[in-house]
């Protein structure tokens, strides 16, 4: 039994393939070495980095190929063992279930049933790791290109989410503070930390307490002058009435909380 699922996702849709990403790091016996919408390069990525799970989308309408491209040329890469192949679809003919159990999945999940997503996916294989084969213990899985890409695109996304929720709520470009809040957000995001403040300050080349002052001044001036109503469906964590605002911990922390479970 492998001490873990190293899986590969062939799936199109970008915001499916980061939650996939987001699902994955929840667990220590998962790990997500890439995402493809086509055919030819995920085998390419299956036989250079030797998943021992595959998560395969039969329609790739924004990639190229399909699932079944994927499954009927998977021979011509002659590996020494199989990964176990899941294969979910918006398909419920049987004519094209045969077709795919025959061309070698290894079972079929339907996105229509009532209680399918993505980490119901990743935790059925989980259910079944001993079923999954082991295809190598000691090859490196790791795929520093891939990786990458998903990084990439994953911290796009996360800037973007909290860029769009800053300029809600008015912390504009102008304001010094929005990037050093911008920045501080994306890091505990990423990590927790326990003086942001001055992880930011080295990022920039300034003082500690010069970044939190900006970071501060910018959401008071916000809790000045934006629409309260903006503030309180926008902003719906507790704010100590005595001092009217938010702190900047309880600011980064909520903005942090708040883009990791919406990104889009």
């Amino acid at each position: 039994m492998p001490k873990r699922i190293d899986l590969l996702v062939i799936e199109d849709d970008e915001a499916t393939c980061l939650e996939y990403e987001q699902v994955c790091k929840q667990y220590d016996d998962v790990f997500l070495i890439g995402t493809s919408a086509h055919a030819k390069e995920a085998l390419k990525i299956t036989e250079e980095f030797k998943p021992n799970a595959v998560v395969l989308d039969l329609e790739l309408q924004k990639g190229s190929g399909n699932g079944i491209d994927y499954l009927t040329h998977f021979d011509d890469y002659m590996l020494k063992v199989k990964p176990f192949i899941l294969v979910v679809t918006n398909n419920v003919s049987q004519i094209t279930q045969s077709i795919v159990r025959n061309a070698g999945a290894d079972f079929i999940i339907v996105k229509s049933q009532a209680d399918y997503s993505v980490e119901m996916v990743v935790n059925f294989l989980r259910s079944i790791i001993s079923k999954i084969p082991d295809m190598n213990p000691n090859f490196p899985t790791s795929s520093p290109a891939i990786k990458k890409r998903i990084e990439e695109d994953y911290n796009q996304r996360l800037v973007k989410r909290i860029t769009t929720e800053l300029d809600i709520i008015g912390i504009s470009p102008r304001f010094k503070g929005r990037n050093y809040l911008r920045d501080a957000i994306e890091m505990i995001c990423h990590k927790e930390q326990t003086y942001i403040c001055n992880e930011v300050a080295k990022k920039y080349g300034k003082t500690s307490s010069s970044v939190e002052r900006a970071m501060q001044n910018a959401i008071d001036h916000a809790w000045k002058t934006t629409d309260i109503t903006t503030l309180d469906e926008h902003y719906m964590a507790y704010v100590n009435p005595n001092k009217g605002v938010p702190t900047l911990t309880e600011f980064i922390y909520y903005y942090a909380d708040k883009v990791k479970n919406n990104i889009e």
